[in-house]
């Protein structure tokens, strides 16, 4: 078959699941790297996140929540104050005023609680639609997809995903991660949004990396559509 058609071809439903249950078993504990012990810390560790790695938010969220253990605490933090303790990690200008109107509007419309909708979600300072499908998950439990740059490069190279060509999520545009996330809500099972998501990232920082991913290793090799472009 030429390497075209090969490329166009959609998977199965019955690959798919092959695909999901081999990710399953190659990453049993597949779940979110962020640590935080309650919905407000992970939200802020979401907003944190952006374009940074979970290993360097990691490493100053412990001092952050002793600073600041409550969306109260956050909400009349000194900006510089927030500034110092985050400074290590990206866009930490942006982040420290980000999290802080953030906190301030959780007290101020939601009586200091992360709301558990959508909508009320995306309307917080520093909130898209990936960290509100991260928390929505994470947080409460919720069947989402967060599309981030591995769920993006992987789907596309395994051929969950057929609007891209599995590149970068960050050179795409909003549009074309949207139709990711739409794309995978059509084919995967529900009752595995969250479980894929997980799955996908940490398939993505292990193996299926954006530079020399180990295609020889991989548990998918025999599926992947990758072998095909």
């Amino acid at each position: 078959m030429a390497k075209t058609e090969t490329k166009k071809r959609r998977l199965s439903a019955k690959k798919i699941t092959e695909i999901l249950d081999l990710l399953a078993a190659e990453y049993p504990d597949a779940g979110c790297a962020l640590v935080h012990r309650n919905v407000y810390e992970l939200i802020v560790c979401v907003v944190l996140s952006a374009q940074t790695t979970d290993v360097s938010v990691n490493g100053v969220s412990r001092e952050l929540f002793d600073r600041y253990p409550a969306p109260g605490d956050l909400a009349f933090a000194s900006q510089e104050d927030v500034m110092e303790i985050i400074r290590t990690i990206g866009m930490y200008k942006t982040k420290s005023k980000n999290i802080i109107a953030l906190a301030r509007a959780l007290c101020e419309k939601h009586g200091g609680e992360v709301p558990e909708d959508y909508d009320a979600l995306v309307a917080l300072p520093g909130v898209g639609r990936k960290t509100a499908n991260v928390v929505l998950a994470v947080g409460f439990g919720q069947q989402r997809i967060a599309v981030d740059t591995h769920v993006f490069r992987v789907s596309h190279r395994i051929g969950l995903a057929m609007n891209g060509d599995g590149g970068s999520a960050k050179s795409a545009g909003q549009a074309e991660v949207l139709a990711t996330e739409m794309e995978l809500m059509k084919v995967l099972p529900e009752e595995r949004w969250s479980e894929a998501h997980h799955s996908l990232i940490w398939h993505g920082r292990k193996c299926c990396t954006a530079r020399n991913p180990k295609c020889d290793e991989c548990v998918l090799k025999d599926i992947c559509r990758k072998q095909y472009i």
